[in-house]
């Protein structure tokens, strides 16, 4: 038998085990992924994406298509070479952020 390396085990010789494992990923997906995402429009391209605060410092935001595509800032960064996980952000889209807090759209947990 060789041995092989695995992040995690894959339970092949456990069926119930394995769906068990399977279920709760996507159980851990949604919830990490998916909940509590609200949909904002971008005031100033009117981009469409997803936003959850978990602090009045962090943000999560998923863009529903590639964000050169619409919003002319990260259509510029793209330009200049810049890829996923780049560090800069929008501006119009961080004010929009903040209107939706202020106003109450997005909840900010204590």
């Amino acid at each position: 038998m060789t041995a092989s390396w695995a992040k995690a085990p894959d339970f092949a010789d456990q069926p119930a085990r394995r769906a068990a494992v399977q279920a709760q990923t996507a159980l851990d997906k949604k919830h990490y992924l998916d909940d509590g995402m609200t949909p904002l429009q971008c005031q100033g391209c009117r981009s469409r994406v997803l936003v959850r605060k978990y602090s009045t410092h962090q943000t999560s935001v998923q863009w529903t298509e590639p964000p050169e595509t619409h919003c002319p800032v990260f259509a510029r960064l793209a330009e200049q070479g810049a890829g996923p996980g780049r560090p800069e952000g929008c501006a119009q889209l961080e004010k929009t952020i903040k209107w939706a807090v202020d106003e109450g759209v997005l909840e900010v947990p204590e």
